[in-house]
């Protein structure tokens, strides 16, 4: 069985991070491993939200806890998202080298969270910081989205053809894929919203029809359910094609609930087995 260890931030109201990919990865046929960066009480999209953000000592005591039980020998890769302070990072850098001596097959995918196309930077302040210059270089496939890839990168990503600079720019930091979550490309038709995946063997995108409102925790789920595509299926394409069909089962059915948060536990069958299929188009 294929396990993974998320360190991302919880919410009690709402699924995003860790509150979201758990449950994703569990009906997805994963193990997860869940360690918490924060417990709000809500997204910090609702403007005002309550709880702690957890220590670094509490972190690394979680995460010992777990090293101390034998587990991390079984975790085939790491998985971070929303991470609540810069200090954090040196959590995840350690624990990633760790689960790596543990396990050297184990895959660090990181979702580079701090901010979107409209809204900008929404994390304390060092966190874009720390990312570019600390955490990328490390990862082995990381998942920005469109505002973040050109962030990490100094470069713009307006086009399919920036799009793909920006990609391979980001790839020439470490990581071996890039998954941009979702982008808006003029080349592609304006009533749909893509993801691309991008390799040193090719670049692939995966086009669906645009949903109304835009729902907090899309992206992580699309970390999520990449990650445990590509552990399952180990190609990229075919990886990008079902994270692309389970991302928008759930959304297609969180839109037509009426709800700004995310109603996995309405689309749980339909992550199990997505009713609309997507195919990966190669584009180099």
């Amino acid at each position: 069985m294929t396990t993974i260890l998320s360190i991302q931030s919880s919410v009690a109201y709402g699924h995003v991070a860790n509150s979201a990919a758990t449950f994703l990865l569990m009906r997805m046929g994963v193990e997860v491993y869940p360690v918490l960066t924060v417990h709000y009480s809500n997204t910090t999209a609702y403007g005002t939200w309550r709880g702690p953000v957890l220590s670094v000592d509490d972190i690394r005591d979680v995460i010992q806890g777990v090293d101390e039980r034998g587990a991390l020998t079984d975790v085939d890769a790491v998985l971070t998202g929303y991470q609540g302070s810069a200090e954090i990072g040196e959590v995840v850098l350690d624990t990633v080298a760790l689960v790596r001596e543990r396990n050297p097959k184990a895959l660090y995918c990181c979702d580079p969270v701090m901010g979107d196309v409209g809204r900008g930077f929404f994390v304390a302040a060092g966190i874009p910081e720390m990312y570019r210059d600390r955490i990328v270089g490390k990862a082995d496939i990381i998942t920005p989205n469109q505002f973040e890839l050109e962030f990490l990168t100094g470069k713009p990503a307006g086009t399919l053809t920036e799009l793909l600079a920006a990609a391979d720019a980001l790839r020439a930091k470490g990581p071996d894929i890039v998954l941009v979550t979702s982008a808006v490309i003029p080349e592609e038709s304006d009533e749909e919203v893509s993801m691309l995946a991008v390799t040193g063997d090719g670049a692939w995108v995966v086009s669906t029809p645009k949903l109304a409102p835009t729902f907090s925790g899309s992206g992580d789920i699309t970390s999520a359910a990449f990650l445990a595509s590509y552990l399952e299926l180990r190609s990229v394409p075919d990886a990008l094609a079902k994270t692309a069909a389970i991302v928008y089962a759930v959304l297609e059915i969180t839109a037509e609930s009426g709800h700004r948060e995310l109603r996995l536990v309405k689309a749980q069958d339909a992550i199990v087995n997505p009713p609309h299929r997507f195919a990966a188009r190669q584009i180099r």
